[in-house]
């Protein structure tokens, strides 16, 4: 497990493990059913859609899954992809260092305070913490105003409405540089 840093101080720690598709499905298909997690667009999923989207994420050469834990406890979930190979193929013209990425929260009767901004600035470190990620590409839904505003608060500066083939998207990219500047975490 790897720990975050640069996150606020009453968060607690926020670790990264690999995602076992099979172990966790139980728990992510609880997640990813929830009405909160509309944008994830897996309403409808069963059980075994679960294990199957992700047996095929962790048999993906270009695209990956790992499950965030808040003090040890299941909190969140963390894809990221190459998207010159996966999501945005044919939509923009990926650069060198480029890495697109995805997160969710689980849901929860108790919210904590600045705690998705805490996991999307542990998802950002995280994803620099490879020295050849220069640039993360996300593809948000646009009405999705609050990812929006998450986005921005990290540094993600959008660019421009694409249409993929399940939505209307947002294409935002953060550098290392714009990341740090807007956290404060060393990139």
């Amino acid at each position: 497990m790897t720990p975050t840093t640069g996150l606020p101080a009453d968060t607690g720690p926020l670790t990264l493990r690999p995602l076992d598709p099979l172990k966790d499905a139980e728990l992510l298909h609880g997640w990813v059913t929830h009405p909160k997690a509309a944008y994830w667009m897996m309403q409808d999923a069963t059980l075994v859609d679960v294990e199957r989207a992700y047996m095929e994420i962790a048999a993906d050469e270009h695209h990956h899954a790992l499950l965030g834990l808040h003090r040890g406890v299941p909190a969140f979930l963390m894809e990221y992809y190459d998207p010159a190979q996966r999501e945005l193929v044919g939509l923009y013209e990926p650069q060198p260092g480029d890495i697109g990425m995805h997160f969710l929260v689980a849901p929860t009767d108790r919210p904590v305070h600045g705690f998705t901004r805490a996991v999307i600035t542990a998802v950002m470190a995280r994803l620099f913490e490879d020295p050849e990620v220069r640039r993360v590409v996300v593809e948000p839904d646009v009405s999705n105003t609050a990812v929006h505003a998450l986005n921005e608060a990290v540094g993600f500066v959008p660019e421009r409405e694409i249409v993929k083939p399940e939505k209307k998207a947002l294409l935002s990219f953060c550098t290392r540089e714009r990341f740090a500047a807007a956290t404060g975490v060393a990139a």
